[in-house]
């Protein structure tokens, strides 16, 4: 058994301000033996000054890879046998790896290859906590979108009792690495085609195909500040929303039947996206120049894709 049960890792771009914040309470976690990884996306502020000063070992990347290419640099460095990624904009509480690490241990709980805590909204730049619910994990329609279940919706009474769910968000998502190895593909166990948004749910849905069942465990509780929701598309940046339009596509690509892509409601959609593309959003066009000139590539990627289904009942 490895001598840490969890590898914090932490994707940091110009995140100064907030790694002082989200990082002591990740190295103040209890219960379990971690470590924390910070993997500095090229920032161009203090996030590597303000990783060390917390004590976290970082992996200083040349270039910006992403959430996507930074999660797979941190996966690569880490050796713990669970898995935590996350963003630098979410603080956790003392008990928060623990107790997901006692939800993964327990012995009814073998083919769980990832869990979701109570993820509730922070504000300020002091992370602060609110009662707002963030996430308390991804589900999918039947249409192959998806959300942050509870997203922005206040707590009250008892809440949500443990159950399953379909995946987990990337703010704060809990692996098994024995899950994330059964499903890494030629792109990353995180789709690097991604960048970033939406990859948490494409590995959401490759592990679901794989066999892996998803938790969600409400002892687990964190803030997160969540910056890009869809009422705030218009005041997101550029760089977001192209990746938004291209990855709602390269979701579908990777994951979904072909029967789906033929649908009413799922073509009336595509068709609403693509004229505010060329006109409302013209800077998400490029989106549509990626699909095609790698079609042929992704076309492969799909088939590797497919190829694990079941991936984990062939584990030895």
């Amino acid at each position: 058994m490895s001598a840490v049960d969890v590898s914090i890792v932490v994707i940091a771009y110009d995140s100064e301000d907030d790694l002082r914040i989200s990082l002591p309470a990740a190295a103040a976690q209890t219960g379990v033996a971690t470590e924390l990884i910070v993997v500095d996306n090229a920032s161009r502020d203090g996030s590597r000054l303000a990783a060390e000063s917390a004590g976290a070992r970082v992996v200083a990347l040349g270039v910006n890879r992403g959430f996507a290419g930074g999660a797979n640099a941190g996966i690569e460095a880490s050796r713990g046998r669970f898995v935590l990624l996350l963003n630098p904009d979410c603080r956790l509480d003392p008990g928060f790896c623990r107790a997901l690490c006692a939800a993964l241990d327990r012995p009814d709980a073998a083919d769980v290859g990832s869990a979701s805590g109570k993820i509730f909204r922070a504000e300020g730049t002091d992370l602060r906590a609110t009662r707002i619910f963030d996430s308390t994990g991804l589900i999918f329609t039947a249409s192959g979108r998806h959300f942050d279940r509870d997203s922005g919706i206040a707590e009250s009474g008892e809440g949500r009792g443990a159950g399953e769910v379909s995946g987990v968000t990337g703010a704060a998502g809990f692996y098994r690495r024995a899950a994330l190895d059964s499903v890494r593909i030629s792109t990353g166990w995180f789709d690097e085609d991604f960048f970033l948004y939406r990859e948490d749910a494409d590995l959401s849905l490759r592990f679901r195909s794989a066999g892996w069942r998803c938790l969600y465990v409400p002892e687990a509780v964190a803030f997160h500040r969540r910056r890009n929701l869809p009422d705030r598309r218009r005041s997101m940046s550029r760089t977001a929303n192209l990746h938004s339009v291209k990855n709602r596509f390269l979701l579908r690509i990777n994951n979904s039947p072909v029967e789906e892509f033929r649908t009413l409601p799922v073509l009336a959609r595509d068709l609403v996206v693509l004229g505010a593309c060329l006109t409302l959003e013209r800077e998400s066009l490029p989106a549509f120049g990626f699909l095609w000139k790698n079609r042929k590539r992704l076309r492969a990627k799909r088939r590797e894709v497919r190829a694990l289904r079941g991936a984990r009942g062939r584990l030895p």
